[in-house]
This record gives structure tokens, sequence and C-alpha cells, in this order.
């Protein structure tokens, strides 16, 4: 089973520790972060989407642009663009991009979020129109003859797609989202299905779930999973640093007015989540939920905590679980980028490889 690494690309340096300055997007920034993944090792980055952000599109072109081997994980959220133009705006770039491009689908769990886009339809009725938008998506990317489509959200006469995307049969589709809902639709069509960084028991659990729900459909998904790893010289330091850093996301939570405790979120995923930190701040072998208990697990917030090898090391183990793809980024988003190149990925390819006895290239 290949593994894959994928980084992250924001438009300004901003995390949990670093309040955002100076302007929403910053050129510079986008293309030495981009770079700073390509040079270390990375398979891919994320480009993400929210309802204020920069659009993921855009910013991809970008990124494109500024590297020649970096493959992109572009955020993508159905509903707002016609299942047929967002086809062929992926294909478009998957040419200018010489078949580096990937679909991260997020439905969204938030109806605050979706409504300031002017969306006030239910979790499970997005979920419905996802499935939809996908059937759609895929025939466009894949269909050799106009074709009709009739659901209930979206209909389509003599649908068909002129530009057809260079990676054979389509565009990789990674999906997002933990509800039932969810699971279903993306055993119907994930190439990719997407989970946070929760504990060994909860990841077994859902992959169990999803891969069921694709053999419904006569399919198989991979798996990917994310994490935020916090690095040292020595397992103490690293400890000390993830301590440092949840102190730090604390001061500036409370200077910005934000709670740090009592959390109620809407989606499923930060729920499991915080059920998770609800267990203890470390879990597992080195799992470590400080910054989710303190943020409301709002997005990808759980670390694990050790040195490079130890990191690699607990990151085997979610492989064994049949976990192929990691999605890796830091506190310091830049800083960390550089470290997880320079130690992390080529620790994990070299346990990996010496685990099946064969050589280095043969195991990434």
């Amino acid at each position: 089973m290949s593994v894959e690494f994928i980084g992250f690309v924001n438009t300004r340096e901003h995390s949990e520790i670093h309040p955002p300055q100076g302007p929403l997007i910053q050129q510079d920034y986008i293309t030495k972060v981009a770079k700073a993944h390509e040079d270390g090792g990375f398979d891919r980055v994320l480009v993400a989407f929210h309802s204020r952000s920069p659009d993921s599109i855009a910013v991809a072109h970008q990124v494109v642009a500024q590297t020649s081997r970096l493959g992109l994980m572009i955020a993508h959220r159905p509903g707002f663009t016609n299942p047929t133009v967002a086809a062929h705006q992926f294909a478009t770039l998957d040419h200018f991009s010489g078949g580096r491009i990937a679909v991260h689908i997020i439905t969204g769990g938030s109806d605050e979020e979706l409504s300031q886009d002017g969306d006030f339809t239910t979790k499970d009725e997005r979920y419905a129109r996802t499935s939809e938008y996908l059937d759609i998506v895929r025939q466009e990317w894949t269909s050799d003859r106009p074709f009709d489509y009739e659901g209930r959200f979206y209909k389509v006469s003599q649908a068909f797609g002129d530009v057809k995307p260079v990676q054979k049969p389509h565009i990789p589709v990674y999906f997002g989202g933990s509800s039932p809902a969810a699971i279903e639709v993306a055993g119907k069509h994930a190439d990719v299905y997407a989970l946070w960084g929760e504990t060994l028991e909860q990841v077994g659990e859902t992959i169990r779930q999803v891969r069921a729900a694709a053999a419904r459909h006569g399919r198989s998904i991979r798996f990917s999973l994310s994490l935020r790893p916090i690095l040292a010289a020595t397992e103490e330091e690293a400890w000390a640093r993830a301590e440092s850093i949840r102190e730090r996301t604390i001061e500036l939570r409370q200077k910005a007015g934000l709670p740090i405790t009592g959390h109620t979120p809407p989606n499923e995923g930060s729920l499991r989540l915080l059920k998770a930190a609800s267990q203890g701040t470390r879990l597992d072998k080195r799992l470590w939920t400080g910054v989710a208990a303190v943020t409301g697990a709002a997005g990808n917030s759980t670390s694990l905590v050790g040195t490079a090898e130890q990191v690699a090391e607990a990151l085997l183990d979610y492989y064994d679980l049949g976990v192929s793809t990691f999605l890796i980024r830091g506190f310091d988003p830049y800083e960390d980028a550089v470290d997880y190149g320079r130690s992390l990925i080529p620790t994990f390819r070299q346990l990996l490889a010496e685990r099946r006895g064969v050589p280095l290239a043969a195991a990434s």
C-alpha cells in the first residue's frame, strides 16, 4: 500500500498560535510555503475552503504556477457552482498542472457557515445534493457522449464536457464528513475518505463503517488521516513544546474573546474529537488533544508528539489500520513543513521500508 503525505498551503501565516498579520492574500508567502512542501518531499498540499476564505481554485492556480511536481488537494463545497461548470474548472486546471489535481469534497456541517452563502438546507439534504453533484461531475469527466440526468436537486439535458482530465479515469475525489449521511455518500463516491486525528479505536471503527458503505456499491476506498505533529529533538522537549502551544492558544483565544471551554460544535467530526479529548490529553502512544479541547476541535487539531522517529512509529500504527495518506500541518506552518520534510517524512518512509524488507524507493 503506497503512502502519500499531504501538507497545507494558506494565503498568509496563520494558526492557533500565530494571529494573522498583513494582507489576506500574500503571493510571496504562498510561493514560499508551496516550494517548501515540494522540496520537502510532500506529495500534495491542501488548499482549504471556508465561506469567508479566498477562492480555493484561484489559490490553487498560484500554487500550480510556482511548482513543477507538487500535487494539490483543492477543497470544494458542492451546491454553489453548477456541477457541470465545476467539472470543467477542475479538468482545465488538471491540464495546466500536468495532472496534479485532486478535489476534496467538503459538504459542510455548520448551518451557520452555510447560511453565510445563502444555503439553508439541512445537513441530510446537503449530503443528498452532494451525491447528485458528484454523479454529474464524474460523468462530465468520463462520459464519451452527451448524457441526461434528473435528480431531486439537479437536472441536465445532453450535458457533455469537451475537456477531460489528464488523469484517468478521472481526477481523484477525497471526501470529508463523519455523519451517517456523509459516510453513505463517501461509500458511493470517495476515492479517499478523510478522517481527523482520532484514537486508534475510533479510526478503526470509522474505517470499518466506510468500507461497509463502499462495499454496498462494489467499491474499495483508501483512507487519509489529518494530524498536527509536534516534533523536537527529545520526547521531553516535544511535550514541553506541546504545552507551550496550548498555553499560547489559550492566550490568543482569550484576547479575541473566544471560549476555551463549554464547546458545542455542530459537526460530527468535531464532536468525535471532543469525545476523544474527554478521555484525557494523552491517548494511545502519543496522541495529544490539548489544542482540540481548547478550540472545540474546530478542524484538524489533534497532534502526535515526540521525536521524528517516535511520531513516525505512531503513524505506522494508523497505517496498520488501513490509512495510506497522512495530512500533516504544523502550528508553526512554514517552519514545521520544512521540519517534516527534513525529518518526519524520510523517517517514516525508512521505517516502512525496513518493515517490508524492501528498498526505500519501493516503500514510498
